[in-house]
């Protein structure tokens, strides 16, 4: 066992320490004793750490990319990350290892893999053959930029522009270049003097595979014929292009233009457009041209048996629609639509029924990637609905500012959460099946339910399903709307603390079995939500105002050993028991005045209609103190058994019975220590207790009834802890001693003083400075006396000192096991009066397994601070166990939860290491670098949960989940979805009889004649680059590692023996086969010249 030492600081008490060491070093050798009947289970080889699955909105998506016989759609963005989605709970995220700019994505339709072009000038060819796609090749551009790649159906030749004007031809099956390159100076005009610019279009004619039209960005396009390796036409025009498509028939292509044109050409017409069309111009009289417009960026022609084309295009808008906001236009026939779009389109993709381009396209719908969303337009009903999207991708529709993960929730918390928030969606969908319906599900290996909850910066909440890697919005909370939002201009800078978002929300506290909500704003507000499945309309929205301010009563009594009078019970001294529930605007002002006892938000007074689902049980807001602003909370903490909710701040501590409404407990975080403050503190501004209009300071024993035996100096407590570590005085500054703020708040039922033989319930309370104190509970009996008798609240007199900022607390009984906070299940609270009654009966004040240990048993408090845990012995306080967790960087998030039927502490530290504990030895189980923290968002929002799962914000758009589990790593491959399934590509179009004797159907071209090395050569090595991608053999045996990874090895090295044992067998057939054959020759030979003399040969 190893011994803990007390840090000898204090001077004068060498010997006492010496002596408190030794006996302390004596209870810990006894405590060790008692600690081995623990049987610790968790294992390092029970812990691997990978990312498990991504949600939410591709964060600045670049590229788009559909397989319309696969059903996939293909999402890349600007740090080189690709998402994959086919049918909703169908999702997968790749990762470029360069971080470049995907610039253009191309599918090879039917085939399971996809070509990825990004701004670095490297080609990727990606597998989706596998659960988890890997790159198989790649090829690297040295001497030229890529602007645009075309993949023609069904062939293996990529074609890629460059900036240079040149187009160059890569093999996708080799990921070689082709000899083969169309250069720009042959394809325009030997006359022309001027470069025509960088490659923004290729593509091949419908009809005839051997022409291919080349669009240059200075205007002018080329039909080029491959086979004779020259242009048949060019067609110039004076403003640049941005884009062409052809009519499937192949006789006429429509280019998009910077001045919001569009140009129709006759391929055999090259000499000028057959229509010139200007979208959103003003047509102007005497047959002047139209005003010039913003630039088309992208337009798509689709043909219909039935009726006229589709001509649908972005941007082109006119320069006075100033503000408007970005539109997608839809032409069919003459009607035009305008569909105006939330954020600026980055790319469309019209879905069509066919793969084929020398088809009737008959579109059906338009996918639209937007800056921050991604909308499909249903293009076959009228009005031109949007689908309603069944993908996670709205995470950030208000940025999210906190978030919360639990797993192994009641079975029946999911169902309520949907079906109070079905009645949240909107309506006006199209009727249709969503249309990207590719993949397969995965099968699903778990049992338990798993909930995330984000809080949002406009106060909204979201409760999510997260159960089995999947994500579905369950039901949507606006905590914003409990306050008024016309305020007055000038009243707002005096009230505000924050410039923005006044509602953004903080933390959030969640009791899921008692389905009890609470949540702490940014303007230091909080708000208390209880669940029902009934409407309700609030008459008045229940509040209180509490005054917490960091000052110390200046204390007349020289000796703190005596005490003040204590006011009985019931009569109300409290002066914070209730504030009038409207506001108290008339004592906006002190007599100095500065701004004094208004709250920053005003709460609505006019009566508020609830829907089913989470309603206001209270709302607590603190108030601004003699012109200083309230700050920001720090820590909350909801309680349902016992009723209560606690609060901190940098300035206090305040404590509310939320069923009486009432404040039980206001001080200021250096009288929680009482007479006990380590580090000498002194008021900050010494002066008499003043008691402003309203809600005044509460002191310790003022609104409560404190036994004697409690408000004596329990120093000589505090002496024989022998977890205490004395500061020396130089950390009396005036920095740290007036900012010691609340840090950590659990409630439990648990031993509060050495002396206690029983558990009772306590409040716990961890602060920046490391320090822990405990609150003693004193509840009144359940039903009816709990909502008339006070409860009582007193310090304990235990103070436990670590490390850094205490972050989390927990408590286990002798087995080892967890104890969970006492907690109520949830039950309809608008219920009749009788059922009222019976439910007062039966209502438990504490269903917590504590209550039911015998008194000689013990338990165990898990502290974790930002530097170490300990593990302390109750009641004895004896520090059991302590692990330094780091030196030199500090923990963000630690929490101590369940993996395989046991518990352990999960800590992620800035320095980017995933650490894990057992528990109760703090043994490391686990210590991974994962990811450094970059930015504060991954601090805000990093949480572990039971089960091994874990999870944070991964971009402003995106959650990333992760998995510290053995178990969960090995069962993820079949949890995954696939993307690819075995689907019949769709017959060709039928020629028909007259095109096929005639010659008018689409032209076939063999490309391997002319592309392949016999026919064009070998390519400039120096061009560019062929890298194999750990996508193939050599990527599965790199990838390969731990103890899935040796039986992959293994596994692969079975294959390859027995690959080269079959091609060994093939070979030894093959030399049988043909010694045999030799023999018969020889045979033969030997008949037919047996009987000829030499000189007949």
């Amino acid at each position: 066992m190893r011994k803990f030492n007390i840090r000898k600081v204090l001077d004068g008490l060498t010997a006492v320490s010496a002596v408190a060491s030794a006996s302390s070093a004596a209870q810990q050798q006894q405590a060790g004793n008692r600690e081995t009947e623990i049987q610790e289970t968790l294992q390092s080889e029970h812990f691997q750490l990978c990312k498990t699955v991504r949600h939410g909105f591709p964060y600045q998506p670049s590229a788009l990319a559909f397989d319309p016989v696969q059903k996939i759609l293909a999402i890349g963005t600007q740090t080189g990350a690709l998402r994959l989605f086919g049918r909703p709970g169908v999702e997968c995220y790749c990762q470029h290892d360069s971080g470049a700019a995907v610039i253009q994505l191309q599918f090879l339709i039917n085939e399971g893999a996809l070509v990825s072009a990004l701004a670095d000038d490297t080609l990727h060819l990606w597998n989706l053959r596998q659960k988890r796609p890997a790159i198989l090749h790649s090829l690297k551009f040295n001497r030229e930029r890529i602007t645009f790649c075309h993949l023609p159906f069904q062939s293996k030749w990529l074609y890629v522009g460059t900036e240079r004007g040149n187009i160059h031809i890569v093999n996708v099956e080799s990921f070689t270049l082709s000899g083969y390159v169309i250069m720009w100076n042959k394809a325009i005009e030997l006359s022309s003097k001027s470069h025509p610019g960088p490659v923004v279009h290729i593509s091949d004619n419908p009809m005839d595979e051997g022409k291919l039209l080349i669009g240059f960005e200075s205007g002018t396009v080329v039909l080029w014929d491959l086979k004779s390796k020259k242009a048949d036409y060019r067609y110039t025009h004076d403003e640049a292009i941005h884009s062409v498509a052809w009519h499937h028939e192949g006789k006429q292509f429509i280019c998009s233009h910077s001045d919001g044109t569009l140009t129709i050409w006759n391929v055999k017409s090259p000499t000028k457009p057959f229509q010139t069309i200007t979208p959103h111009g003003k047509q102007l009289k005497d047959g002047k041209k139209p005003e010039p417009c913003k630039p088309i960026l992208k337009v798509e022609y689709k043909t219909t048996r039935a009726g006229e084309p589709f001509i649908i295009l972005s941007g082109g808008l006119s320069y006075d629609t100033v503000g408007r906001r970005p539109c997608l236009t839809v032409m069919h026939g003459k009607s035009t639509a305008v569909l105006e779009m939330d954020y600026s389109i980055v790319d469309f993709l019209t879905l069509c029924e066919t793969p084929y381009p020398n088809d009737f396209q008959e579109p059906y719908a338009v996918v639209v990637l937007l800056e921050k969303d991604l909308v499909l337009i249903d293009l076959a009903q009228n009005g031109y609905p949007i689908f309603e999207n069944p993908y996670p991708l709205t995470i950030h529709e208000s940025p999210v500012t906190c978030c919360e993960y639990f797993a192994d929730c009641p079975v029946d918390l999911i169902p309520a959460l949907y079906s109070v928030g079905a009645r949240q969606k909107r309506q006006g969908y199209s009727k249709k099946e969503w249309p990207i319906s590719g993949g397969n599900w995965g099968v699903i290996t778990q049992s338990y339910s798993e909930i995330i909850i984000t809080g949002h910066a406009d106060g909204s909440i979201k409760f999510w399903d997260a159960s089995a890697i999947t994500l579905q919005v369950l039901y949507k909370l606006k905590t914003a709307k409990v306050f008024e939002k016309s305020r007055n201009k000038d009243d707002r800078p005096n009230t505000d603390i924050v410039d923005e978002d006044p509602y953004a929300i903080q933390i959030i506290s969640w009791c899921p079995e008692s389905r009890m909500l609470c949540i702490a704003g940014v303007s230091a507000h909080v708000i208390i939500y209880r669940f029902s499945k009934q409407e309700v309309t609030t008459e008045v929205i229940p509040m209180l105002e509490v005054r917490l301010l960091y000052e110390i009563n200046d204390v007349e009594t020289p000796d703190g050993e005596q005490v003040p009078p204590v006011p009985t019970p019931g009569t109300g001294s409290n002066p914070q028991s209730i504030v009038p529930q409207s506001h108290p605007s008339t004592s906006s002002s002190s007599s100095d005045g500065l701004r004094d006892n208004v709250p920053c938000l005003k709460v609505k007074n006019s009566p508020l209609k609830q829907s089913p689902g989470y309603q206001i049980e209270l709302v607590i807001q603190l108030v601004w103190v003699s012109g200083e602003p309230p700050q920001q909370i720090t820590s909350l903490a909801i309680n349902s058994a016992y009723g209560l909710v606690v609060f901190g701040n940098c300035n206090g501590i305040a404590m509310v019975d939320y069923l009486q409404k009432t404040v039980l407990l206001n001080l200021g975080t250096i009288e929680l220590y009482g007479s006990n403050d380590p580090y000498r503190r002194e008021p900050r501004s010494p002066r008499k207790t003043r008691q402003p209009s309203g809600a005044g300071l509460c002191d310790i024993n003022e609104g409560t009834v404190v036994p004697e035996d409690r408000c004596k100096s329990p120093t000589s407590d505090v002496k024989d802890n022998s977890c205490s570590r004395s500061r020396s005085s130089s950390v009396t500054s005036i920095d740290k001693e007036s900012r010691e703020a609340i840090s950590a708040l659990h409630f439990c039922e648990t031993f509060t003083r050495k002396a206690d033989t029983s558990p009772s319930p306590c409040l716990w309370v961890g602060t920046t400075l490391g320090t822990v104190l405990v609150i003693v509970l004193n509840l009144p009996p359940g039903g009816e006396q709990r909502l008339l008798q006070p409860v009582i609240v007193s310090p304990s007199g235990t103070i436990l000192r670590l490390k850094g900022a205490i972050l989390r607390m927990a408590f286990l009984d002798t087995t080892g096991s967890l104890v969970p906070p006492a907690h109520e299940t949830w039950r309809e609270h608008h219920e009749d009066k009788d059922e009222k009654e019976k439910a007062k009966k039966r209502r438990p004040v504490s269903v917590s397994p504590s209550s039911s240990q015998e008194i000689s048993e013990n338990q165990y408090a898990v502290i974790c601070s930002e530097k170490q845990a300990k593990v302390i012995s109750l009641p004895s306080q004896n520090c059991i166990y302590k692990q330094n967790i780091t030196e030199t960087s500090f923990v963000l998030r630690g929490d101590i939860v369940s993996l395989s039927n046991s518990i352990c502490l999960a800590c992620f530290c800035a320095n980017g290491h995933i650490m894990t504990f057992s528990l109760p030895s703090l043994r490391p189980l686990l210590d991974v670098y994962y990811l450094p923290l970059t930015n504060m968002r991954i601090a805000r929002t990093f949480c572990f949960t039971d089960n091994g799962q874990a999870l944070y914000l991964v971009s402003p758009t995106e959650i990333q989940r992760l998995t510290y589990s053995q178990e969960t790593c090995e069962n993820l491959q079949e949890m995954l979805g696939e993307l690819f399934t075995l689907v019949e590509t769709p017959e060709a179009p039928n020629r028909g009889f007259f095109k096929g004797l005639f010659g008018g159907g689409a032209q076939s071209l063999d490309r391997e004649e002319l592309f392949g090395e016999s026919a064009s050569g070998k390519a400039s090595r120096s061009l560019a680059q062929h890298i194999p991608g750990p996508g193939g053999i050599e990527g599965v045996k790199g990838a390969a590692s731990g103890v899935v990874g040796e039986l992959a090895r293994a596994r692969l090295a079975l294959d390859e023996r027995g690959q080269k044992l079959g091609e060994l067998e093939e070979k030894t057939a093959a030399m049988l086969y043909s010694a045999d054959s030799f023999s018969k020759h020889a045979h033969e030979m030997m008949l037919k010249y047996k009987d000829k003399k030499w000189y007949q040969f």
